[in-house]
C-alpha cells in the first residue's frame, strides 16, 4: 500500500488515537489505514512481543512465573495474566514497566518509515495514562457508552460483565481522555456513522 503524503507538507503529522476498551478504536484504525495513514498499533506490537522467544515473553515469565503460561503450548495465557494484574494495581504496574519500553521502541522503529508529509497514527490504548499524548500534533478519542462497551466485551470477547467493568475502571475515564482530545469520535451509532466521522476529519486535515 502506498502511504498518503499531504500536498505541500514535508513534516509528518503525528496523531494519537485512543479510547476505552471496546470503544471502536479498531474501526477507526482500519479506516485511517485505508485512507493512507501509517497506523502503529501498540496492542498488536505488544502481542507480538509476548510470543515465545520474544523479549516481552521472557521478561513476563521471569517476573510472573509459569502460572501465566498455557500448560500444553507454553504460550502466554493472556486470561491468566489478566486475572493477576487486574486484581492488583502493583502487579499491573510491573507488567506495564516490562511492556511499555519495549512497545515504544518498536513503535519508534515503525514510525521512522513514514515518508515526509505523511500521516502517522499511533493507536495507543493508554495514550493518556502514559502521557504520550503530549508528543502528538492531534489526539483522536473514540467514545461509546459504557453499557454498550460492556455488551461488546461480553458478546465478542467472552468476558463476564463484572470483568468488563473492571477493565474499564482500570483505564482513564472518558472525561480524562476528552480533556486532551483535539477530536472526539462518537461511536454510539452505527459503524458507518463512525467511518463518516473519520473521513470528515481526514479530509479536513489533509486538504
Amino acid at each position: 500500500m502506498t502511504l498518503f503524503t499531504r500536498p505541500g507538507h514535508t513534516e509528518v503529522l503525528r496523531v494519537g488515537l485512543t479510547g476505552g476498551i471496546a470503544s471502536g478504536k479498531s474501526t477507526v484504525s482500519r479506516c485511517l489505514t485505508a485512507l493512507g495513514a501509517l497506523v502503529v498499533d501498540a496492542d498488536a506490537i505488544a502481542r507480538q512481543l509476548q510470543e515465545p522467544g520474544e523479549a516481552g515473553y521472557e521478561a513476563i515469565v521471569e517476573r510472573f512465573g509459569p502460572d501465566v503460561l498455557e500448560r500444553d503450548t507454553r504460550r502466554l495465557d493472556r486470561a491468566a495474566l489478566a486475572a493477576v494484574v487486574f486484581e492488583d494495581a502493583a502487579r499491573l504496574a510491573e507488567l506495564n514497566a516490562i511492556m511499555h519500553p519495549l512497545v515504544r521502541a518498536e513503535a519508534a522503529r515503525l514510525a521512522a518509515t513514514v515518508p515526509p508529509g505523511g500521516v502517522l497514527v499511533q493507536d495507543i490504548p493508554l495514550l493518556v495514562e502514559t502521557g504520550q499524548h503530549t508528543a502528538m500534533d492531534r489526539v483522536l478519542v473514540v467514545e461509546a457508552p459504557e453499557d454498550e462497551r460492556v455488551r461488546r466485551m461480553v458478546a465478542d470477547r467472552g468476558m463476564s460483565a463484572d470483568d468488563a467493568r473492571r477493565r474499564i475502571a482500570a483505564q482513564a475515564s472518558d472525561a480524562e481522555r476528552r480533556a486532551v482530545a483535539t477530536t472526539v469520535f462518537d461511536n454510539s451509532g452505527t459503524r458507518e456513522d463512525l467511518e463518516r466521522q473519520v473521513r470528515r476529519w481526514w479530509e479536513a486535515e489533509t486538504a
